[in-house]
């Protein structure tokens, strides 16, 4: 089952939007729903940043920097370099974040090869 949830009557509106031009599109009804949020509940530690657990490599380098869970959980050049390994990003948007994220050239190196296959 999927859902989107909103924050406020701008974002319920834009769901909607977006739900009726697919409905649209697809010729079909779109039986995705769309509620409030109403309380967040973070995933299980082994759920977070995924994609990235699985570059050993990268992960190596995210150890050093945040031994502790939480920490690595929280941090937002984590998620980023999740996003782009999981195929959300363009190549050239990631050269530009890259000197951000606070990793040593071989990681990058290893990060671009990995987003370049993608494309």
């Amino acid at each position: 089952m999927s859902i989107i949830f909103f924050h406020n009557d701008e974002q319920k509106r834009l769901a909607t939007l977006s739900k009726d031009l697919q409905a649209t599109r697809r010729k079909g009804r779109i039986f995705t729903e769309i509620s409030p949020l109403t309380e967040f509940y973070l995933a299980e530690d082994y759920h977070q940043k995924y994609r990235l657990r699985s570059e050993r490599d990268l992960m190596r380098e995210f150890n050093a920097m945040y031994p502790e869970e939480e920490d690595f959980v929280n941090s937002t050049a984590a998620a980023r370099i999740n996003g782009y390994l999981d195929g959300y990003g363009t190549l050239e948007d990631l050269l530009k974040e890259l000197p951000d994220f606070g990793i040593s050239p071989a990681a990058g190196k290893k990060l671009i090869e990995v987003v370049k296959r993608q494309t």
